[in-house]
């Protein structure tokens, strides 16, 4: 079993298009040059991110880039059906037929302007999908060259195990983060380190900077004497958090700030102590390890 050789943190693309930044392709390709220049080779997209356009928008500034395909890994991800003018949907729902996943990365391939997908994940599992039928779809893919690996985005470890016993499982996307550490504690990364399941981990700083409650507190409390010792910013200190568990998480960061972009490479680099990692969890969780 061998994995894509993906960056150790990885940038996510959501908010690059109109969902929030709405950056144009010369914005859109400066962004991917930054990452690549701070060793972040990774890019994570979903098909209907930007209401199905930011795949494109990303496609169309990476031709124009003119970056070797080699220099750089896409993961994409399918299955959920928005309600948009882009999609003839009633109802917001889940689709994984073999047909809908095989022309799913079809069209991502388009919009991206590549004939590969390095990675390609299930976006939510669905009560209807049947991993016989998901598998038929991966392994079509996979002959084709169309994907190189195949995982999984927020799914639990029976989820999970239920598409495993089809198809091989090689990630799965969840949030994880020092204020959302369920991952940690209710098996999920346990099985995952078990079976060889790389995961990833979205919205990894949280919420400590955007609520105000007695966890966020705490936190940022710490976080200003963590500052001090290791003279560096708060997010690249939670990352590091992130980083020094041994399931081996890649955080997914979806920033698009140069500065904060340029010191992501730090926390990768960075050492936390022992103690300060558990005074991390301590703070979050409000009490003392048993």
């Amino acid at each position: 079993m061998t994995k894509t050789n993906l960056s150790p943190i990885i940038a996510g693309v959501m908010n690059w298009g109109i969902w929030d930044k709405n950056l144009n392709t010369k914005e859109m390709e400066n962004m991917i040059n930054v990452c690549l220049e701070n060793k972040i080779t990774t890019f994570d997209h979903a098909d209907i991110y930007g209401d199905y356009t930011t795949e494109a928008s990303f496609g169309k500034a990476l031709a124009s880039s003119k970056i070797p395909r080699e220099k750089l890994q896409l993961i994409s991800k399918c299955g959920i059906q928005m309600i948009t003018g882009n999609r003839n949907n009633a109802i917001k729902h889940y689709q994984y037929s073999k047909e809908y996943i095989v022309q799913s990365v079809e069209n991502s391939l388009q919009y991206l302007q590549t004939d590969f997908l390095d990675v390609l994940l299930l976006h939510r599992p669905s009560p209807l999908m049947q991993a016989d039928e998901i598998a038929e779809a991966v392994l079509k893919l996979k002959s084709e060259g169309k994907i190189i690996d195949f995982g999984l985005s927020n799914f639990t470890t029976s989820q999970t195990e239920l598409i495993r016993q089809k198809t091989e499982v090689l990630y799965n996307q969840i949030q994880f983060s020092a204020t959302h550490f369920e991952p940690m504690v209710d098996g999920s990364f346990d099985y995952m380190q078990v079976n060889s399941i790389c995961p990833m981990s979205w919205n990894p700083l949280g919420s400590v900077f955007r609520e105000d409650n007695s966890q966020t507190r705490r936190l940022k409390k710490l976080l200003v004497t963590l500052m001090a010792k290791y003279h560096l910013g708060s997010d690249s200190i939670l990352l590091a958090w992130i980083l020094h568990h041994p399931a081996k998480i890649i955080p997914i960061a979806g920033t698009v700030n140069v500065a904060r972009i340029q010191s992501l490479q730090k926390a990768v680099d960075l050492k936390l102590d022992k103690e300060d990692w558990f005074a991390i969890w301590t703070a979050s969780m409000g009490e003392d390890v048993a």
